[in-house]
């Protein structure tokens, strides 16, 4: 590994390391007010200039950008009729929102154990959810960490039983997946899936302060993503069922008229945070390649500490964009507790934070389905620690990090 890539830019050598944060540069700011002195700041044509540029650099047809990766989901939801009376199956690593967003939406969720090395579902895993629950409709397969899972093998299982595929890529924008006979898809392009959901929150790998997006290659299931953003309603006239109002005398439709098709909520992204993730899309390649190689550099610096702490585990058939750097720790090989290690890093300047506290063990979710034993689950969540990771780190910082580390595990 080359360490000339990492070294610039790089963070103060005395400034605090946050597990994750966006990187603005001079243009992102220009970008930003070039849309300020706009004449739109929201519906406006920076929505579908990122829309356009997204779709592209993932190989999707189309792309519906909305406020959040949250939204993204429950826009999903939404899309493909997964609401009462359906079940959703849902890796227990992972963030709130992929729940959520379904169970929102009416539907109940399945939870699946997940590699305990990894925190990523695997094949056997989503079998055995539904070998436990059932028929199914959809399942939500999250790319944690900014690693794909064997999304082929998922797919096959999934599609063997006409379940909906979604794909929670939150952590993954400029990941790819090598599939066997189809070569290399960019996670985006719903080779394997309906759908795929992003999130552009700072700590992402691109940042639009908050927003978020899905890609869809149906042109149908694209109409129901943009009525999910707005409300539900349809300025379209092949649309309109209340003819009277709708058109003018002459048939023309006329220039106010919308109407309600199903109720929905305001997810929409402004111009502003287009403007920005536009910007920031454009670095897509520069900031993922810096990753892979901080992520490389982890892997290199962590090794003489192994077995106590254990590098980020990587799959072999996944290009990844490591949104996370997730360490393994046996804390309690090493007689120390996680919340001290965390509090330790601290007073050294450094952040860390633990990804996820596993979604079956949720008070809410085990009141509502009862105790499950999802051991891969349970053994990574035990383990897992995230260690500062983003585009503006030096390996410098990388060293600094691991240093600290290994002085409070007493190496």
């Amino acid at each position: 590994m080359s360490s000339s890539a990492l070294r610039a830019p790089r963070a103060q050598p005395n400034a605090f390391l946050p597990y994750g944060r966006q990187l603005i540069e001079d243009d992102d700011i220009a970008a930003v007010a070039e849309a300020l002195r706009g004449d739109l700041l929201t519906t406006g044509p920076y929505v579908e200039r990122f829309e356009n540029a997204l779709a592209k650099a993932v190989g999707a047809k189309h792309a519906v950008v909305c406020s959040n990766g949250t939204a993204a989901l429950h826009m999903a939801a939404r899309a493909l009729d997964l609401g009462t009376g359906k079940k959703v199956v849902v890796p227990a690593i992972t963030f709130l929102a992929t729940a959520n967003a379904p169970h929102l939406n009416g539907a109940e969720i399945v939870f699946a154990d997940v590699d305990p090395e990894t925190g990523l579902m695997r094949p056997q895993d989503l079998q055995a959810a539904l070998d436990r629950a059932g028929p199914v409709d959809a399942v939500f397969n999250v790319h944690v960490n900014g690693q794909c899972g064997d999304i082929e093998a998922i797919a096959k299982i999934a599609r063997a039983r006409d379940m909906k595929i979604v794909d929670d890529a939150c952590h993954a924008i400029g990941a790819a997946f090598i599939a066997k006979n189809d070569g290399v898809s960019q996670i985006g392009s719903n080779a394997f899936c309906d759908l795929t959901v992003f999130s552009f929150h700072p700590v992402k790998t691109i940042a639009m302060g908050e927003g978020g997006a899905v890609t869809a290659n149906d042109p149908l299931i694209a109409e129901r993503l943009l009525r999910a953003r707005n409300h539900g309603m349809t300025r379209k006239p092949d649309d309109f069922i209340n003819t009277e109002d709708a058109f003018d005398t002459d048939g023309a439709p006329n220039p106010w008229y919308y109407e309600l098709i199903d109720p929905e909520f305001n997810w929409r992204a402004n111009d502003i945070q287009c403007a920005l993730g536009l910007s920031q899309l454009g670095k897509l390649g520069r900031f993922v390649t810096r990753r892979r190689a901080l992520a490389a550099g982890y892997d290199a610096l962590l090794a003489p500490l192994a077995p106590l702490v254990l590098a980020s585990a990587h799959m072999p058939d996944c290009l990844p964009a490591w949104h996370l750097y997730a360490s393994r720790i046996d804390f309690e090989c090493a007689g120390i507790s996680r919340a001290t290690v965390m509090r330790e890093l601290a007073k050294d300047g450094i952040g860390s934070q633990v990804h996820y506290f596993p979604l079956h063990r949720q008070p809410y979710y085990a009141k509502r389905y009862g105790a499950l034993s999802l051991p891969g689950a349970d053994r990574y969540y035990a383990q897992c620690l995230s260690l500062p990771l983003f585009a503006s780190m030096s390996l410098s910082d990388v060293e600094r990090v691991v240093s600290a580390l290994g002085n409070i595990l007493g190496f």
